[in-house]
């Protein structure tokens, strides 16, 4: 059976990874290359229940309360499903899926809950779990959007300041989110994912210039399923 493609977009909260997904999504579809959008969580399907659950705070108003196992656990549902449902029949006739957000987040914001010491159990732990019992597709490629901590706390308290949407409890713990940052690098080095660097020294890089470079890695010149080659 044919395989398809899955590239994932990652990064904690406020990284630029949604706004790059965004971008290259558009670029794809303008240049008629065929592949499914998909964005985690999936907060109004009714397998998200337990992580609406959690995310307002019901199991405990610290993150760190709720087991980082049991907490993976509601994530992985919502992919089960999506991935049943939604997607299955398409990756295994050999097309592009493009994702914002995969497994990979519950190796940033899970994992931060542990000490140091025990993350590489944890990554193992999940890979095992998601990719080894639930039988879901790891990803071909995941674009890691390596953003300075100060900078994403900042886009988090404008957006939701613009939005006048109260943060979830993820959100509102900034000592919890520096966690996610230091996380999520361990996490991009263990499982070897592609780091983008939002910053060049002091400075904020431009989006499309950060866009180029993603197009360019993961399309130009690759066998990827319905990609451009240019």
């Amino acid at each position: 059976m044919r395989q398809g493609k899955l590239i994932v977009f990652e990064g904690i909260d406020g990284s630029g990874k949604s706004t790059q997904f965004q971008k290259m999504c558009a670029r794809l579809e303008k240049r008629g290359t065929d592949f499914k959008r998909l964005v985690f969580p999936q907060y109004s399907e009714e397998s998200s229940a337990l992580i609406r659950m959690y995310l307002k705070g019901e199991f405990g108003q610290d993150p760190r309360e709720v087991s980082p196992y049991a907490a993976s656990t509601f994530y992985a549902v919502v992919r089960y499903a999506s991935y049943v449902k939604v997607w299955r029949d398409y990756y295994q006739s050999g097309g592009l899926v493009m994702a914002d957000r995969y497994t990979t987040s519950n190796a940033i914001h899970q994992a931060a809950k542990l000490p140091v010491s025990e993350r590489k159990e944890f990554f193992e732990w999940l890979g095992g779990f998601e990719y080894g019992l639930l039988k879901l597709p790891p990803p071909d490629a995941v674009i890691y959007m390596d953003a300075p901590f100060a900078t994403a706390a900042l886009r988090i308290q404008t957006r939701a300041s613009q939005m006048g949407s109260e943060r979830d409890i993820h959100e509102k713990d900034l000592d919890y989110l520096l966690k996610c940052h230091e996380c999520g690098l361990d996490a991009a080095d263990f499982y070897g994912w592609t780091k983008i660097a939002a910053h060049r020294g002091a400075e904020i890089r431009e989006i499309e210039e950060i866009h180029d470079e993603i197009f360019q890695l993961m399309f130009v010149g690759c066998d990827n399923p319905g990609a451009p080659s240019a």
